[in-house]
């Protein structure tokens, strides 16, 4: 068997970043890419062709992902969230609701629920810099190692309307993710709710019908924004 080529490998290396990324967030610019992953701006480039012509990425001229933070505070976990994160019901969380944005455009809505023992003095502002799994890895030493989420169709409520600035009882997608650290533990529960008039599902099958290995990703509507 022939031993994979550079562009290959950069392409498994870019997809790995897509799918730690936060909706709607941007993949680096091509030089930090190049930088980051040790190889040329060409490698990199032919990578990310290829990555779009599969569906995985979205390229928008102009586009300004973003995100706004519309609460942040310190509850205890709860009987629910205390099962959900593996902690005790007393153990303090940090709950953030923010909203997605895409060129000024709102996108989703996302409520984070990590312990805050995990993430002290941690601001609004800290999350509207950019990823917070960057932030998780550079400022408080954890990485993500996986998780699993979950994806299934919902109308908005009134609250999630208002939010996304759509009609009561709009159609939507809600995802719940999971994420894990290197260790095995539960980081963060997120449960976001996307607009479903700006995204479609896209399935990568083998040829038996199985799904390959890309699996399944989301791509824009031709007036939505790029995500991984």
């Amino acid at each position: 068997m022939s031993s994979p080529t550079k562009q290959s490998q950069t392409k498994g290396q870019v997809l790995d970043l897509i799918e730690r990324l936060d909706v709607g967030e941007a993949i680096p610019s091509e030089r930090q890419l190049s930088t980051d992953l040790g190889v040329s701006r060409l490698t990199v480039r032919a990578a990310l062709d290829d990555l779009v012509r599969e569906g995985f990425l979205v390229r928008r001229r102009g586009m300004n992902p973003a995100s706004r933070t519309l609460s942040l505070e310190i509850v205890p976990a709860g009987a629910r969230l205390g099962r959900l994160l593996h902690v005790s019901p007393s153990e303090p969380i940090m709950v953030a609701k923010r909203v997605r944005l895409a060129d000024r455009e709102t996108m989703a809505i996302e409520t984070l629920h990590v312990r805050s023992a995990l993430v002290p003095d941690l601001t609004a502002a800290d999350l509207e810099r950019g990823s917070f799994y960057e932030l998780l890895r550079e400022r408080y030493g954890v990485s993500i190692a996986g998780g699993v989420q979950t994806i299934e169709p919902t109308v908005t409520n009134e609250e999630e309307s208002s939010a996304l600035g759509v009609p009561l009882h709009s159609p939507a997608f809600m995802f719940e993710r999971f994420s894990r650290d290197e260790n095995g533990g539960t980081v963060e529960f997120v449960r976001s709710i996307y607009r479903g008039d700006r995204y479609r599902l896209v399935t990568d099958l083998s040829s038996r019908g199985e799904l390959g290995p890309g699996g399944m990703s989301w791509v824009p509507r031709e007036d939505g924004v790029r995500i991984g």
